[in-house]
Order: structure tokens, then sequence, then C-alpha cells
């Protein structure tokens, strides 16, 4: 509860009138029961910590353990006179703390013990509606329940319970004060809740009382300037609402609020009351009374303004939370899950047909941010929210979905690419700083839409990205082609991680022969995948899910031990010259774990690394030659070969070709089909051979299914080949047959 006066211990309760002045005598008085009820250990004897030594109108505590809901049943089975039971909400159950609530109030009729909830999980919040049927006191997470706000809070409980003890002589009063607090509970928003206290006072006090209830942040209410704004008021306060209180031309109720709000305490004047509630949800409240009040109507506001003030805490707290779930709290925009309300709504509305959903992606956003810092990053991103609210004002419905994307529903008419464009045409001033931005832009068209809210966010999404895999700055209406084919990619990355934990995936070799001599040399390892049915997903449908999902630098890992494994069993069959090449992806390959990988693979194998060759592909080492450069030579140093597969596929550089210090070069199978074809006697791979001799770098011919092609290739001066005219790609078990047989 807050404060009601400047001066708390100065308030004379009623209980109080019973206990010091009708107790002349040396009794001590008892001690206040105060229930613990937690599954944690640690929660006790912190709290037994924190409150051992208080004593609250000269009374001590005393207290009762449960570490248990079923426990805590049978102890308030058999005890009586409890003031106060901490209750945690999350127990043996996620609900076990609201049923043993439902258990104290409704089974055992204990109304008058005040329950203060505790969790360590926020998430398992109780709903304001049980918060009002269960009349519990309080609730609070334990990281805010500091030794000062549990002294606080339990105090607050106590003087609660005193309060409710001592009235119940008086039934009238009683039951008023406990209908208003149900009454109370029940409102939503802190204006009904106004309202609501307003009337109650007038059924409490059983005369039509005019007034009305005024609010303001902390930091306004530091300057004791009349600034609170008009939450609620009666009759003949009615047309102030939402208005500031120095436009009400009453000197008397400005005199005495302004005392009240200065000196932060309540006022009992001889025409008006003003009951002050200091820092209340964030807030600090003030309630003026156009009468003055009794010494019973005091005692009787004591209790009252205590559930008022545990009535604004929850629904205080319930705006926050609501708050919080809708609204970003950077922009103020709505959020993810408020934008997908509304988009529910368009989509069961009449003017879904011309409705369009946009997602606006700033470019190069994360660039900026690390360059400028994220304080600046949060005022860009508040500038471009301000432009966007600015441009389409209240016509459409703007939020912000993520880190730098914003989401735009509205008319067609207004939500189109040029005119959101144009939102990004002038420089955004930030800090004394010009910056220029740019955005791509994904959009969904809602006339014809066959999904629900999340589809059609998750398919502009989709059109969203197509546009940044396009081009930046452009965009990209969402079709249907585009929905199948992201969701087969999801499907299958789904499937291929299924397959790869449960060992559906196998290596394959394709023997590499020297063409004159038709022994076997080498083989390639090569990954594949057969489905639960027997069907087999080819290498070029899967590897590349491998990569965008990021698998392939597992199944990579995976694939060069296994080959390393079956060229050491090779070897101890006696061939022990055979050579074991794999491939290496780009995202493998740069994966800054990937050296220690393949050192780990030799190691734990032992199989000799001038055995083991490394094929990259011609696009990866032109990607990034200066890394390329330095990674290529550390393997180097382990003493393992490099090959570079598909080449003349690329844009290769000579210059950087021979800093690459790479050991083979493979002619791709497309130079190779061109032997014996319409399109030539295969000059491109005559060239190849050309520039591998004049570097003294190995050459190797993949896809070599006929005589014609091999006697042409070494006619070139290429002895080295792998393909279908030799060997299809062979199980290890086949593959040790086939050598045996050669």
């Amino acid at each position: 509860m807050s404060e009601m006066h400047a001066n708390d211990d100065a308030l004379v309760f009623m209980d109080e009138l019973s206990a010091e002045h009708l107790n002349d005598t040396n009794t001590p008085l008892p001690s206040w029961r105060v229930m613990i009820i937690d599954d944690d250990p640690d929660v006790h004897s912190a709290t037994m910590f924190a409150l051992g030594n208080l004593e609250i109108q000269n009374r001590s505590l005393s207290f009762l353990h449960a570490y248990s809901a079923s426990e805590a049943r049978q102890i308030l089975a058999q005890e009586s006179n409890i003031a106060v039971i901490l209750l945690d909400v999350v127990m043996e159950k996620e609900d076990a703390g609201l049923n043993l609530v439902n258990y104290v109030r409704k089974t055992l009729g204990m109304h008058d013990v005040r329950i203060i909830l505790r969790t360590g999980q926020p998430g398992y919040a109780p709903e304001i509606d049980a918060i009002r049927d269960y009349d519990i006191n309080d609730y609070k997470t334990k990281s805010e329940l500091t030794r000062t706000k549990l002294y606080t809070t339990v105090t607050s409980a106590i003087r609660s319970y005193e309060q409710i003890c001592a009235i119940t002589a008086n039934q009238r009063g009683l039951e008023l004060i406990v209908n208003a607090s149900t009454e109370l509970m029940s409102q939503k928003g802190l204006q009904n809740f106004a309202s609501s206290v307003l009337q109650q006072l007038n059924i409490l006090f059983g005369r039509k009382v005019e007034g009305l209830i005024c609010s303001s942040d902390d930091s306004d209410a530091e300057t004791g300037a009349l600034d609170f704004t008009i939450i609620a008021g009666s009759h003949s306060f009615a047309n102030g609402i939402e208005q500031k209180i120095g436009r009400i031309q009453q000197p008397e109720l400005h005199q005495t609020l302004q005392e009240s709000i200065t000196n932060k305490k309540n006022i009992f004047g001889a025409d008006a009351t003003v009951l002050f509630f200091e820092n209340v949800g964030q807030r600090n409240i003030a309630v003026y009374l156009q009468t003055p009040i009794n010494d019973l109507e005091k005692r009787l506001l004591d209790v009252f303004c205590s559930n008022v003030t545990v009535g604004l805490n929850n629904v205080m707290l319930t705006s926050r939370l609501h708050k919080y779930a809708y609204f970003d709290p950077l922009t103020g925009l709505a959020n993810r899950l408020k934008l997908l309300q509304t988009l529910t709504d368009t989509l069961t509305a009449s003017n879904r047909d011309k409705s369009v959903l946009c997602l606006i992606d700033i470019d190069h956003f994360a660039e900026t941010n690390d360059a400028l810092g994220h304080q600046f990053g949060d005022m860009l991103l508040c500038a471009v929210a301000k432009r966007l609210l600015d441009h389409f004002g209240a016509a459409c419905h703007l939020a912000r979905v993520g880190g730098d994307t914003f989401a735009l529903l509205g008319h067609e008419n207004l939500v189109y690419p040029e005119n959101i464009s144009n939102v990004f045409q002038l420089p955004f001033n930030v800090d004394q700083q010009e910056v220029q931005l740019s955005s791509t832009i994904g959009l969904v068209r809602l006339g014809n839409y066959d999904g629900g809210s999340s589809d059609a966010l998750k398919d502009t999404n989709i059109a969203l990205k197509r546009a940044k895999s396009h081009q930046r700055s452009s965009f990209s209406y969402f079709t249907v082609d585009m929905g199948v084919e992201i969701r087969e990619r999801v499907r299958m990355m789904h499937a291929l991680r299924a397959a790869f934990e449960n060992e559906r995936l196998f290596v394959v070799y394709q023997p590499q022969i020297d063409m004159r001599t038709e022994r076997a040399v080498g083989a390639e390892a090569l990954l594949r995948w057969k489905t639960e049915d027997g069907q087999f997903v080819p290498p070029d449908q899967f590897i590349p899910i491998a990569e965008y999902s990021g698998l392939i630098v597992d199944i990579g890992e995976w694939v060069l031990r296994s080959a390393c494994f079956e060229l050491m069993e090779l070897h101890k069959l006696g061939f022990t010259e055979f050579k074991m090449a794999v491939n290496v992806s780009q995202a493998q390959f740069s994966h800054p774990l990937f050296l220690d990988s393949l050192k780990r693979a030799l190691a734990d194998t032992k199989a000799p690394a001038h055995c083991v060759e490394l094929e990259i592909t011609e696009s990866m080492a032109m990607t990034d030659p200066a890394l390329l450069i330095q990674t290529l030579h550390q393997i180097k140093q382990l003493g393992a070969q490099v090959s570079i597969d598909d080449f003349g596929t690329g844009f290769s550089s000579l210059s950087h070709l021979q800093k690459l210090n790479v050991d083979k070069l493979k002619i791709d199978r497309a130079f190779v089909n061109e032997i014996g074809s319409k399109s030539g006697e295969g000059n491109i791979a005559k060239m190849i051979v050309q520039l591998s001799q004049s570097l003294n770098i190995k050459v190797i011919a993949e896809g070599v299914e006929t005589e014609h092609q091999a006697d042409t290739l070494m006619s070139f001066g290429c002895h080295l080949a792998q393909g279908y005219l030799y060997a299809r790609p062979l199980t290890k078990e086949d593959l040790r047959n086939w050598l045996a047989s050669k």
C-alpha cells in the first residue's frame, strides 16, 4: 500500500485503539502469524531473515512453513489466526498456487487472511479474474521483492488484515468495503477503475460526493506543479476528464490539491478531502472529494484505500503487461502480436479485397548500427517510425516486427512500392548527422489470399527474402510459386536433419583411374541420401539445402571422417598408395573450426595426410582469395592435398590461381562431354590441361563415359579420370571387391 500520510504512524486505526488504549497492562501482545508456502528452502530462509526482527503495531512476527501445496493444506486445516500467506504461484504444478488459494478461500472459508502471491516465473502471472475471484492481496515477482519492498508489502498486508478483523463488528462497513473491492477488481483500465472508486466512495459514505481522480508520472510530480491529468470525475467534473487540473477554475480545489501534492500527504479539511497515493503502479494518484469526513469514515477509508492501492497496482500491472504484449517499447508502434490481431480483423472485413500487407526492411542497418553504435541505431529506428507514421498517418496500420523491419497494412492505393520508397528519398537527421537509407520491400495482396494472419505474415517475409536475394532496394510481391518453393525447402531441411540424425545418409566412393594403366589410384567420397521409402534424393537437391541451413558443417565433418576411416581400411588391405578425395563446401571451409576438425579427423583415424585430398570449387577460390590463401597454407602444412573442382566453370584469375598453391585441377564434366559432340573436340578441356602443365599442377577429368573421351584426354596430356567408363560410385564393400578384382 502506498503511504496514506506523510507520517503513516500518526494514523489511528480502529484496532490500534483497542490494542493501545484498552490494553493498559504489560501483557505482551500476540505475534502476527505469517505462513510461508514455497518449495524452495532458500526462499523461506531469505524471508525470515528479511522479516525476523520486524514489529508491526508493537507486535512481532511468527512463522509457519510449508514446502508444498499438499503440506500447506494440512497445516491450514488445523491452524487459525494467520494474518498473511506468502505463496509461491508455481510449485508441484503450474497452477498449484492458485488451486491452494481456491482451497483457502472457498473450502476453508478463510476470507480475512491476506494472500501475497510470489513467483520467480513472470510468465505464470495470474489473470485479473483470478486476482479478483480469489481476493489476492498482492502479486509480486521474487526479483522485485527486495527486503524493503517485502517489508512494505507484508506491513501493508498485516495492516489490511488488522483492519478487516477490527471492522468485523461493524457488519455494514465490512460488507460495503468487500463489495467495493470486488467491484474495483473487476474493472479493466485505469479510467474505469477510477470511476468505480468514486462510485464505491458514494456507497461507503452513504451520500452523494462530488469529486475527481487525477494522475501524473513520478517525474512530473517532482515539480509540485498542478499538472495532474483528470482521469475520472463525478457529475460536476465530468467535462474535465483527460484535461489538466489547471484548466478547472476552482481556486480552493487548486489550493487543496497543491498542498497534498507538494507535501505528498493526505488532506482532511473542513470542506474537502484529498487522498494522495505516491508511486502506485509507477504513477502518483490524487483523489479529491468535495466533502469533509468524520473519524469513523477515516477509519473506513484506511481499509478501503489499502484495497484501492492493491487494485491500482493490479490495474497498472495489467496495463503495462498489455502494453508490453502488444506494443514495441522503443518506437511505441504495434508489435508483431498486435499486427497479427489487426491482420486477422482485416482478413474477415469487407475491405480486404483492396488491402495489402507489406514488410519494409532497412538496407544495411546492421552495418550502420555497428559503425555508429546501438544508441544511434535506436534513434534512427525511431526516426524511421516517425516518418512512416507521418507519411501514412491513421489510414494504415504500422508495426515494428523485427530489429529493423516494419510492417504496413492498408489500402493498395497507399501501400505500394513507389509510395513506400518515397519515405526514404530524403536523408534522416539523427543526432546532428544526416543518414541516407533505403529499404527492401515484400508485399502480399490480401484480396484472394486463402491463409490466416500468421500465414500472410510468413508469406510477406518470403516475398521480402526473394527481393533481398535479387537486389537490395527492390521489392517483390508474393506468389503461390514462392510459397511452394520455400515450404518445400523447409520440408526438405527438416527431413535432411532427421536423415542425418537417424543415419540415413551414407558415403559412396567413385574410383579415380590412371587411364594409361587403368589402375585405380584413388577415389572421391560422395554423399548419398536414401529416404525411408527407399527413394534416393539427388545431391544437387539436398546439398544446397544443407549449405543453406548450416547442416553442411556437421555433415561435412562426418563425411571427412568416414572417408579417412575407409582410406585406412584400404591401406590395411594392401592398397597403400590409394588416395581419398573429399569435397569441402564454402560454409564448411570458412567455418572457424574447420582446421581443428581436419586435424582431429587425421589424428583419430591416423590417415596419412598426403593421401587425403580436399576438393574446393572454383567459385570458392575466388570468393575471398586472401582468406583462402591463408587457410590453404595451413592445410598444406598439415601435409594434405588440395584440388580445385569444376575448374573452368567460374571466372578464374590466373594470378590468384598461382598464389593458391593447389595440387590438382579437375576438368568439369561439361567440358568432357564436348569431346565427340557437335560443339567440338574439347578445346576448353585441352586448354585446362595445357594450363595445368604450365603451372606444374596435376589434372583429372570427371564424367568420362566413352573410350573416345578417354583417348582424346590422354592425347591432351590428361592421364587421370573418373567416370562411368571405369566405375560408378560404389559402397565401401563394393569398392573393396572392385579393387580386389583388378
